[in-house]
Formats: structure tokens, sequence, C-alpha cells
């Protein structure tokens, strides 16, 4: 069993008559647009056509390629989705004038152009590409790894100029020399690959990868990225942008190489402090660089520009005929998913999932969000924290997107802002809500049993549930203190009461009599003549004056309606 604990936030305020999970479920902010042609999405930046195809045979897309920073802040709002690639910038501004939208599509891999943070907030998706660019990433940085370790690009402009200067342009052989690569996922896996079938050694260093995975793919893995500096003829970076990447290789870190030493960057601009890199060419610590991305850009008047061992090219890692295409029709896909309001596998900003675990997470999703709702709705009073058990063949799986899931289902219509995957977490933490998460592989009755518990003013509540069938039919199997077995509904009430004759045709002469039908029932007692609860669906909302008379019964404790989403 493994466990952990984290903080968030309760919501404001839990309902206690029991009609206010009606009440919220009027007032609830839809979470997304309805997908139809009067779902809006703009194109701000060119994609492939196949994308904007995909996208017009169920939305109405307006393809605006000419529209800048000022006209994007005024017509925002008019949009349900975005699409851009690097030029647009997604800052806190423009995204607070985004009144309607659901999803900022990146065809690409960076998010750089992108207030991520101000997006989340506001429960604003963030996708992208990830793996739309790899291949043409991975090849552009062998292409410039090849192009200076043997001065292709100053041998073709001496060449063109009318000058045959071979005695000048000679270069180093590959094979046998190291290649170090820091940072270890997809597209340095890629080069090392690559760079492996040109009989080069590598040394790659990335903390969040294991031993046994460098182990698997020929390569030396070291824990400490000094160990590669010492050893490597070639460097090349493969890192995100972040405050902790920017100025990666600094003035500390060329000091700490071999006298030589040959840098390539297909990355991000700012991951090399290109001071610090201008200064080593110039002492002849560094032989040689090869860049494709720069601190800022254009780099037109970039002073590494003037050093004739330095190759340059102007951001085309990416730029392949393929990688477009698929970049362009991978965030349409992303796009469409959102607005339709499936789960967005690109999400930079849900809780990262691998796609073998969301294969497995993903039927269950929809269950722990009634979860999350049902207990905020029985609960006499605020609830602090959560306890979310997970037992079965789930607990073998990363379930972070389940926990979310709960979140969402337990502040959706009691908070102002809508609450999507994206911002639930983040919603949940600003209101100090607690929630601790524990695994068991065993689950007696079940395959699979999640259970969410937490306690109110009357004590431990407990409500779980699991799924049925090969269609992952959802059940609510605990209630309160007591086992039950129904399957959710649009509508349901739940009634906890003293285990006497009469109780079941009391509720049903009730909600007879008020024309109110009951679809499914079922009840569950811990023990005779003592407490019991009773679930039932229903075909319509129970008026309050309705709830009102039956909670007015002496036998009931409590009544409590529900409309689930």
């Amino acid at each position: 069993m493994s466990q952990k604990a984290s903080t968030a936030k309760p919501p404001a305020s839990r309902k206690k008559p029991a009609a206010a999970g009606k009440k919220a479920a009027a007032k609830k902010a839809p979470a997304r647009p309805p997908a139809s042609k009067e779902t809006r999405v703009l194109i701000k930046e060119k994609i492939a056509q196949s994308g904007i195809d995909l996208l017009k045979k169920e939305f109405e897309v307006d393809v605006r390629l000419d529209m800048n920073q000022s006209q994007l802040k005024k017509e925002i709002g008019k949009y349900n989705a975005i699409i851009i690639r690097s030029a647009t910038r997604m800052t806190a501004d423009i995204i607070e004038a985004a009144k309607n939208l659901c999803i900022i599509g990146r065809a690409g891999i960076g998010v750089d152009n992108i207030d991520v943070r101000a997006a989340t907030k506001k429960g604003i998706i963030v996708a992208n590409a990830p793996q739309s660019n790899i291949v043409a990433a991975a090849e552009h940085t062998l292409g410039l790894l090849l192009a200076q370790s043997r001065n292709i690009p100053q041998a073709h402009g001496s060449l063109k100029a009318g000058l045959w200067e071979r005695s000048r342009f000679g270069g180093v052989e590959l094979a046998d020399k190291v290649l170090g690569v820091i940072g270890f996922g997809r597209i340095g896996v890629l080069v090392a690959q690559r760079a492996k079938g040109l009989k080069m050694k590598v040394v790659a260093y990335d903390p969040f990868v294991s031993q046994s995975r460098f182990e698997d793919l020929g390569v030396t893995g070291v824990s400490d990225v000094d160990d590669l500096y010492k050893v490597a003829d070639f460097i090349t970076v493969h890192l995100p942008k972040s405050p902790e990447t920017h100025g990666f290789l600094d003035e500390a870190a060329f000091r700490k190489m071999k006298q030589g030493v040959r840098i390539i960057n297909c990355a991000r601009g700012g991951i090399i402090n290109e001071e610090a890199l201008a200064r080593a060419l110039e002492s002849g610590k560094v032989a040689g660089a090869a860049l494709d991305v720069f601190e800022k850009e254009p780099a037109l008047d970039n002073p590494l520009l003037d050093f004739d061992n330095v190759v340059a090219t102007p951001h085309l890692g990416a730029s392949t005929l393929e990688a477009q295409d698929r970049a362009g029709t991978i965030i349409a896909e992303q796009v469409a998913a959102a607005l339709k309001g499936q789960f967005v596998s690109n999400a930079i900003n849900i809780a990262a999932v691998s796609p073998e675990d969301l294969n497995v997470m993903a039927p269950y999703l929809p269950l722990c969000e009634k979860l999350g709702r049902l207990i905020v709705e029985i609960a006499d009073g605020p609830l602090e924290q959560f306890d979310i058990k997970f037992q079965g063949a789930l607990a073998e799986h990363d379930t972070r997107i389940l926990t979310v899931a709960v979140f969402k289902g337990a502040l959706e219509g009691r908070v102002e802002d809508t609450v999507n995957y994206v911002n639930a977490e983040w919603i949940a933490e600003e209101r100090g809500l607690k929630v601790t998460e524990s695994r068991s592989r065993q689950a007696v009755d079940f395959t699979n049993l999640i259970t969410v518990m937490s306690e109110d003013r009357r004590g431990q509540l407990r409500v779980g549930g699991t799924t049925i069938g090969p269609k992952h039919k959802p059940r609510f199997v605990q209630i309160y203190r007591h086992d039950i077995d129904i399957e959710p509904a649009r509508y349901m009430a739940f009634f906890r009461y003293d285990d006497v004759p009469g109780m079941i045709g009391k509720v049903g002469t009730i909600l007879g009599a008020n024309n109110i039908n009951i679809a499914n029932m079922n009840v569950g007692r811990k023990k005779r003549r003592g407490k019991a609860v009773m679930g039932v669906t229903l075909d319509v909302p129970i008026p309050e004056n309705v709830i009102e008379e039956i909670r007015s019964q002496p036998e009931f404790d409590d009544v409590t309606f529900i409309t689930f989403p």
C-alpha cells in the first residue's frame, strides 16, 4: 500500500438543506460550450489543411493569420478555442479577455509564449503536439552535429564565393567520439539512437530517468552533469525551457568541459548563456557551436553569428513538411476533444498521465466526479479533508487524474469559476482542502473499488463506487456508513432513517402523490432495527416542499436530493 498527502482548499460553503444540490446544479456555469457549429475556433497561425478540415466538420472555424496582438485581445472573447504556433503571445491580459475560451492549442512543442498559469487559473486547457516534431528535431540536431564537425556551411560559402580552400576546412570524425546528451526525453533518446548509428559513444544526463532506462538503450547514464562535462567531445542539450534550465550551460559549466568541446542547441533559446558561450569560443575552450535557437529571436544581430566556427539556422528544428502536417492535425484533434468534453491527452496543465495509465483510468473519471459530488452533497456542514482509497488493479497505476476528478465533482457548482480538469486541483488548493490518497492491491468484493471518506458534524462519511461490465457502467456501492448498490442517474435522492417497517412505502407514497416516478431503488443497512439508507433514481427532480414533507416524518434523519451533471 502506498500513501501520499497534499493540500487544497474546501469549497467556501457546503449545502445543507437537502435541496442545495439542486440549486447548485442550476447555477453551475458550463465547463465547456456545446459542440456545434455555434462553437467557434480561431486559427491564428498556419497549420495543415487537414487540421482545418477536421475542425470545420463540427465547428465554425475562422482562419485569421493577419490578426495582430491588439486585434486578438479585442476579438478573443468570441472564440471557444484558439490554435497558435510560436509567433502569437497568449499573455495574461489576452487570457483574461477570453471569456469563452476552453482550450489554447499550440501546434508544436514549446508553450513559453503562453501564460500557462493564467490559463490554468481560468480553467483553460493548454495543449500542444509534443510528438509532432520529435523526428524533425532529432534529425536537425544530427544535421548540425555533422555540419559543424566537417565545417560544411563554411566550406559551401567559400566555394560559392569562388574559392577552393580544402586545407582551411578540415574537420573531425564522429566515430568513437563521446556525445553528451543533456535531457533524455523523447528527442534526446532519438538523437542518442542516431548517434550510436554513427558509432559515437553516448553519455546522458537526466535526473528523471532511471539507470535501467539508460542501460536498455545502450547509453551511459550519469547522475551528475559534471561527469558528462568531463568526457564529452560534443554536447547537445534537449531540456525544456524553465527557470531551472535558463542559462543551464553557463560560465561554470564551460569551465568543467573538455578543451575543444563542441556545442549543439536545437532545444530552446536561453538554455545556453550566450555571453558565456561567446567567451568560451573566443578562448578556444569551445571549438565550435551549432545553434538553431537563440535567447531573442529573430537573432539577426546576435554576436554569436560573427564567429566563423558557429553554424546557425533560424529555428528550423520542426520545419519539415511532415512535422508541420502532424502538428496541425494533432492539435486539431486535441481541440476537437476539448470542445466535445473529452479528455485531452496532450494537455500540459492537467496531471500528466502515461497513455497506458490513461487507458485504465479513463472509464473511472465519470465515477470519481460523481463520488466527489455525492460526498459533499450528503455532508452536514463543510468538509476539510478527503481520504481517497483506490483498491484492486487500479492501485498499480498512476491515479492522480482520478483524484483531480474527485476535486472536480466536489467543487463544481460551488465556486464562482468554471471547474474542469485543468483548474480543479488549483481551486481545491486555493481553498485549503486536504487530501490523502492510499492504494491497496486487495479489493474483497470488487475488481476495483474507489472510496472517498471525510468527516462532517455527525462523524465519518464514506462513499464508494466501482464500474461493472465491459462498458464500465458506474455503480455507487457505499454511502454514509452503509453498503448499497445503485446505478447513478441524473436525479437521485438518498434517505437516512430508522430501520422500521413501512419506510419504503412512506417514501413511495409521498413521491407518488406528487407525480414523481421512482426509476430504481436500493436499500442498505448494517443491522436490523438500526439505521438504514435508501437510494432512489427519479425521472424528474423533487421539489423542495416534497423534500420537506419527507424530512418532517419522525423516522427520517436526513433527506438529500442531488442533480448530477
